[in-house]
């Protein structure tokens, strides 16, 4: 009967295992894939103007959509059932503290009407306007709204919620163009992630040196019985290998740009909102100064109306 019970104890142990561990994979493929997805609109921005009809764009926003809708609690009905949420029920509450936000805008668009649709429309205006780091950045600082909308092991409850915040400052360096009136709005379906882009094998160095030594081996142990006019191969798979070291060299060459750019625009954006929060805290303390004086003047005027008194008295 014990041996039972702790059979049943190490299957729950097991299944609480197995349950972490996909969440946490879960978690990992959309922020890596998320990753992806903006270099790629950066790199395509480069070429053309993203908009609607992007394949790169539509699969960000799907990723975005995804990642947002990421554990996210159901509403709790007077009959005690529930019903699913939108995401954009989260972000019209958690936003709404963002300077000059579009929250209003989206509630009144007369075109879109389902709670999904508005959440696709403001990714669309929040990247428009160059603020959907910012957007991202403050939801997730009000974590009083995230506890209450997102179940534990959320991608915004967690790690990874910084790096989301973090990798989508490089969008801002983009002119998008979108109409909000197209059937990208549409909220009768959900949105689906298209990994294929994604999927492309590249075999390292050490596999590539691996895979030549092994065909060279097998040509010297043939050659032993062949002719010399059968050493060819072993040349050819030597051109070969130059030619795939230099495909590599180009491609970390073209990654590094990237990258450059990328942190570049990073390292911009920190600095634009350093020197705003210098000019802030100036005009903070220019206002607690002007402050100190009135209060000052307050404080004689109210001591010399005390000293009348007390003489007229």
């Amino acid at each position: 009967m014990a041996s039972f019970g702790l059979g049943g104890v190490n299957a729950a142990s097991r299944r609480k295992s197995v349950q972490s561990r996909n969440a946490a994979v879960e978690r990992r493929n959309l922020i890596t894939v998320c990753r992806f997805s903006v270099k790629t609109l950066i790199d395509r921005s480069c070429f053309e103007t993203i908009d609607d009809s992007s394949p790169e764009f539509n699969n960000f926003a799907a990723i975005l959509e995804q990642i947002l809708s990421h554990r996210l609690k159901g509403q709790i009905s007077w009959f005690g059932y529930e019903s699913p949420r939108s995401f954009w029920d989260y972000i019209k509450i958690a936003c709404r503290k963002v300077s000059h936000n579009c929250i209003c805008s989206i509630e009144n668009m007369e075109n879109v009407s389902s709670s999904r649709a508005k959440g696709r429309a403001w990714i669309r205006v929040a990247l428009m306007e160059k603020h959907l780091s910012e957007y991202i950045s403050t939801a997730l600082r009000d974590f009083k709204t995230t506890r209450r909308f997102y179940e534990d092991g959320a991608i915004v409850m967690g790690e990874e919620a910084n790096m989301l915040a973090g990798m989508l400052l490089g969008l801002n360096a983009i002119d998008f163009s979108f109409c909000l009136k197209g059937e990208g709005l549409d909220g009768n379906y959900p949105a689906v992630i298209d990994y294929t882009p994604y999927l492309k094998f590249t075999q390292s160095s050490d596999s590539i040196s691996s895979d030549e030594e092994e065909l060279r081996t097998l040509g010297s142990t043939g050659s032993e019985s062949s002719t010399p006019e059968n050493i060819g191969p072993p040349f050819f798979m030597d051109e070969n290998s130059w030619y795939n070291k230099c495909k590599r060299v180009e491609q970390k060459y073209h990654l590094t740009l990237e990258q450059k750019g990328y942190l570049e625009e990073l390292v911009r954006l920190r600095e634009a909102k350093l020197a705003e929060s210098i000019t802030q805290n100036k005009l903070l303390r220019q206002k607690i100064e002007a402050m100190d004086v009135a209060h000052k003047m307050e404080k004689e005027q109210l001591e010399y109306i005390i000293v009348e008194l007390q003489d007229q008295l």
